[in-house]
Parts: structure tokens; C-alpha cells; sequence
């Protein structure tokens, strides 16, 4: 019988649900996705393991136990659980289900620890530095009675390998306890995870296709690649064709990132360990950043930080030390792809007026016509700060679409919201109507045109001209001003928009070009 999502979600939190009485919910995730993982990771090898026995039990009298691994790792096995202490009496395999057998034995964190230490070193391309620090693992921070109730917990799960339940079960029970700890634990679990609706609705706009790459400079928990993937694949695409790259400054959250890109079976990827702006990891052989198709993130919001001395990344000059924020942009327009890079982040609003040397790098990047679209959002949307957000969408140097080139659009999307229990949440509709608007074509005066209505939010193209005007601010509220004010009647919009454009359009030929090529 197939696993349904609901069955495996509800044991798992029984699981997880056992570590009340020893830490906060904020601490659970340290816990509970390496548990889970390593369970994963046996089930799959002990399902792999019967079906080599079951392909090959007429032959295996005859072979080696050296030509037995061979044929098992080769065609059955992708990856080793080996054995501790091998060739001794007290030989075992870094399994889930060896450990469970001991389980009533003293000192159980530290054969944990053993057992998925082994692991990780076996399996060096796949699983380095996988399982984090392990500190959990220590008597003094978990008890052995703890962690021995939330394995026997968790084992009451069915076996989590393929051959019982499809990877995309698998990787929502992952999502789903992403979410809960987060919703449970407040601003630390906003540190590393991203509301889903929010990723989507940056993936929706920048739109992976197959074969491309997808990077994360502050990949936190790794949704946004998985939902370049996913989003990819219910568009008829080939999700697993995307390479995948990410950093992380928080070992355990780089963990916590190649298990779920494991648990969602994408396999072409790189998560790496340190801090983006100091040590980026992704650099081509002459030592220059490696450049990808598209960058998503969302940043550590106004992060103190170390500023640059002499770095080709800081065009337009160097990021106060007191917010990181234009930084984080500098990057990922350094590592975009010179012929069809582009770039979604998500920041304060703050990064859209704030002066100084915020302002000097903000002037440089409209200068140089790398920003394409400014979309505001509601506020107490994230998990870890209430404050209003806005995404910024880049595009590399000449790639803009003709109708985009010198100006940027700017969409409201600040009160599309449903209040849910600790936040506001976008809804299908909200991340629809907002993709709609930002694919809208641009009309003549700067207005967007959205062939299905665009679900009435309010946008608007504006020229360089006029941005440079008010001193390269972008604060939304100087270019669309109904978002501030109250709506005019629907049918009354339409018919003033209708009977301006039919006398626009008698009166074209008669204008004059407007100083960002458009006919006013």
C-alpha cells in the first residue's frame, strides 16, 4: 500500500514531537534531518541490498565477497553504508537498523555520531560534511533516553526508499517539517528558511529552463534551487537537468540543504561551506567568479560585515558596514551570465531609498540599466522580521527585452496578502496576478498591459529620466501613487483607461519621443 503525505507527516512530527522535553522547537531541525536522512539513506541501501540478492542468489555461492561488492556497487548501490570495525568481533554496519538493535546499550549518541561519521567518509563526493556538527550527539546535550524515544518514533515510519513511497513525498515530509519547525520556532528558523510562496513567486519570474545552472549565494535550507527545480518539471521540463549551486556561512544549514536537495532526488548539485561575501567558493580556474543563468536569494537582512577593500565585485563603491544588503546585490551581478544572466533577490525596502554609499551603488546599477523590476511586497511575511520587503529582479548588462531597456518596472504587490497564525501569507492568486504583471507588456506611456487583467495590481514603467529626477530613489510610492490611496471603482478604471488610449492613439504621430525612447 502506497505511504500517503499526511501518514508520514504526522509520525515524523511524533518524532520530532519527543524532544520537548530536551530543547526548544527552534533546535529540533539539528535533530531530527540528520535522523531522518540516515533512515533514509539505510532504507534505500537495505532495498537496494534485497534486490541483489533476490537478482543474484544463483550465483553468489560462486563469487568472491570482493567480486560481490563489485557487481552490488556497480549496478545496484550509489552509494556505501560501511562497516565499523570491520573484520572484528564487534563489526557492524553505519546502519539505521544496526544501531536501532543496540539501542538500549549505554553511550547510544556516540555510536550515532560513529555511524554517520562513517558514512560521510565513505562517501566523500556525495555526503562530506553532510550531517553538520553533531554536537546533538553529546550526552550532555541530548540524553541517550531522548534520542533512543525519538528514534524508535521515527522508526515507526514506513521505510522511506523508493520502491515504498515517491521522492515527492519524500521531499514534501522534508518541506513540511522545514515549515512547521519554522512556524513553531519564530525569527532562528527564519535564518534558513524562506516562506515557500515567497521562493515561488521569485522562481515564477526568473523561470529556469532545462540544462541551466541555478545558484544560491545564502542557499539557507535550499528551497529556492528545489523550486527551480520543481517549477521547472510542472512546466514540462526536465527538473533534474539543472545544476544546482549554493553557499552557506552555518555548516549545520549546509547540512540541512544537500539532504533535502537529496530528498527531492536532484543529485546535480553543489552546496558549499563559508561566507559569500568574503570567501565565495564558485570561481572559474583564473581565480574570477564563476558566472550562472540565474541567482535567487534572500539575504541576511542589513548583516553587519567586514567591507571590501579592493574587490572587482564592488562596482560603484563599497557597502556601508552597517548593511551588507547592496553587497549581496554586488555579487550576484558579478556572477551573473553575460548573455543571459539574470537575478531575484529579496531585501528591506530600505535598500530602494536609503543614501550615502547605498546610494552611490544604487545610482551605478540603474546607470548601467541592470535592474529591471522593483516588486513591492507585503509586510510580516518572513518568519524572522515583520518589516515591508521588496524584490529586486536583475538582468546582465544589454539582455533587457527592447520595451524594458532604460527604466525600470515597478509593481505594488504590498497588500496582497491572507493574515494565516504568525504572518501573512501570498496565495496562488497573489504569486499569479504578480507574475501577470511583471510579464505584462509595456505600453507607450510607461503603463503595463496585461492581456488577463493582471488581477489589479497596480504597475508602472518609468523611464531613467524620471528616476534620476528624484535622485535615483526608488521607493515605490513616488511612481505608482494608488498604492497609498484608495482604489478608484474597477468598470471606471477601465473605461478612463480605455477612452486615454483611443485618443493616444489618434494623437501619436503628432508627439514627440520621451527622453527613454517611448512615444508619450
Amino acid at each position: 500500500m502506497a505511504v500517503t503525505q499526511q501518514e508520514i507527516e504526522s509520525r515524523l512530527w511524533d518524532a520530532a514531537d519527543e524532544l520537548r522535553v530536551a530543547m526548544p522547537e527552534a533546535q529540533y531541525s539539528s535533530v531530527v534531518f540528520p535522523l531522518m536522512f540516515w533512515k533514509y539513506l539505510s532504507d534505500t541501501w537495505d532495498h537496494h541490498h534485497q534486490e541483489f540478492l533476490a537478482d543474484n542468489k544463483e550465483q553468489l555461492s560462486d563469487l568472491s565477497a570482493e567480486e560481490a561488492h563489485e557487481i552490488e556497487y556497480r549496478d545496484y548501490q550509489s552509494f556505501e553504508i560501511p562497516f565499523i570495525h570491520p573484520g572484528t568481533v564487534q563489526q557492524r554496519r553505519a546502519s539505521w537498523s544496526s544501531i536501532l538493535a543496540t539501542i538500549t546499550q549505554p553511550a547510544l549518541g556516540k555510536r550515532v555520531r560513529a555511524s554517520l561519521q562513517a558514512i560521510e567518509t565513505a562517501n566523500p563526493d556525495k555526503f562530506s560534511r553532510l550531517f553538520g556538527s553533531m554536537t546533538w550527539t553529546s550526552e550532555e546535550v541530548l540524553s541517550g533516553e531522548v534520542l533512543a524515544a525519538v528514534m524508535q518514533a521515527m522508526d515507526r515510519t514506513p521505510k522511506m526508499h523508493e520502491g515504498n513511497m515517491s521522492h515527492d513525498v519524500l521531499g514534501g515530509a522534508y518541506e513540511y517539517l522545514l515549515k512547521r519547525f519554522s512556524d513553531g520556532s519564530g525569527t532562528r528558523a527564519g535564518q534558513f528558511f524562506t516562506p515557500r510562496e515567497v521562493v515561488e513567486l521569485i522562481v515564477e519570474i526568473l523561470a529556469p529552463k532545462s540544462y541551466e545552472s541555478v545558484y544560491d549565494p545564502t542557499c539557507g535550507s535550499g528551497g529556492m534551487l528545489i523550486a527551480s527545480a520543481n517549477l521547472l518539471k510542472a512546466r514540462g521540463g526536465r527538473g533534474y537537468t539543472l545544476r544546482l549551486y549554493g553557499q552557506e556561512a552555518v555548516a549545520d544549514t549546509a547540512g540541512v540543504a544537500r539532504m533535502n536537495l537529496f530528498m527531492h532526488n536532484l543529485t546535480q548539485f553543489q552546496v558549499e561551506v563559508g561566507d559569500t561575501l568574503k570567501d565565495p567558493r564558485f570561481k572559474k580556474p583564473d581565480g574570477s567568479l564563476a558566472h550562472f543563468d540565474v541567482i535567487v536569494a534572500n539575504p541576511p537582512y542589513s548583516l553587519k560585515w567586514r567591507p571590501w577593500t579592493k574587490d572587482p565585485r564592488a562596482i560603484g563603491g563599497v557597502a556601508p558596514q552597517s548593511s551588507a544588503d547592496w553587497a549581496f546585490v554586488q555579487h550576484m551581478i558579478a556572477s551573473m551570465d553575460p548573455k543571459k544572466g539574470r537575478a531575484g533577490v529579496v531585501l528591506p525596502n530600505g535598500v530602494l531609498f536609503r543614501s550615502g554609499q547605498e546610494g552611490s551603488i544604487r545610482q551605478r546599477v540603474l546607470d548601467d540599466d541592470l535592474l529591471e523590476a522593483v516588486i513591492g511586497l507585503p509586510t510580516n511575511l518572513f518568519y524572522n522580521t515583520t518589516i515591508p520587503t521588496c524584490i529586486l529582479v536583475f538582468r546582465a548588462p544589454g539582455t533587457k527585452a527592447g520595451e524594458r531597456k532604460n527604466g525600470v518596472l515597478f509593481i505594488d504587490a504590498s497588500k496582497r496578502f491572507t493574515k494565516a497564525r504568525n504572518r501573512n501569507v501570498l496565495t496562488d492568486a497573489d504569486i499569479s496576478d504578480t507574475v501577470a504583471a511583471y510579464g505584462a507588456s509595456i505600453d507607450a506611456d510607461g503603463t503595463t498591459v496585461d492581456p488577463e487583467g493582471g488581477g489589479g495590481l497596480a504597475a508602472r514603467f518609468v523611464c531613467m529620466t524620471e528616476i534620476a529626477a528624484n535622485g535615483y530613489d526608488l521607493n515605490i510610492s513616488r511612481y505608482i501613487r494608488q498604492a497609498t490611496a484608495e482604489q478608484p471603482d474597477l468598470p471606471i478604471l477601465i473605461e478612463a483607461y480605455n477612452l486615454a488610449r483611443a485618443e493616444r492613439s489618434e494623437d501619436r504621430a503628432a508627439h514627440a519621443r520621451s527622453p527613454c525612447g517611448r512615444w508619450d
